[in-house]
């Protein structure tokens, strides 16, 4: 199969979904984002769509702060890692090219970014 790169917004309901389907199977995630998601996946999934919709297309679909929604989130360095792991193993089964190296890209900035303000050890 012939993979494209992140084009549409489409690409980023399926790299949205699929990714999210991971963590939520995912021992180490799922009982942290289910803890705090509960019964609104759907929403998530949307405002996740939004938002790497606006890094990733330049849609301007999402404007809130994804810091301020993180920082109380019980989150040690294993579970970013982990988060990277799925998010980058998503990425490399759907797409190929230069958006999808910018999103794996953009994905280690926001944990890193992350991990500094929780002072979780890079």
């Amino acid at each position: 199969m012939i993979k494209h790169d992140i084009e549409t917004e489409r690409d980023i309901t399926n790299l949205v979904h699929q990714f999210y389907a991971k963590v939520r199977k995912d021992d180490l995630l799922a009982p942290v984002f289910n803890s705090i998601i509960k019964e609104n996946w759907e929403r998530h999934l949307q405002i996740m769509c939004n938002f790497w919709s606006t890094i990733l297309l330049y849609s301007k679909k999402y404007l809130n702060d994804p810091m301020a929604k993180h920082l109380s989130m019980p989150l040690e360095k294993k579970h970013f890692d982990k988060w990277l792991l799925l998010f980058e193993e998503t990425i490399d089964e759907l797409f190929s090219g230069s958006t999808a190296t910018d999103a794996k890209n953009r994905a280690n900035n926001i944990a890193r970014i992350m991990k500094s303000v929780k002072q979780i050890p890079l």
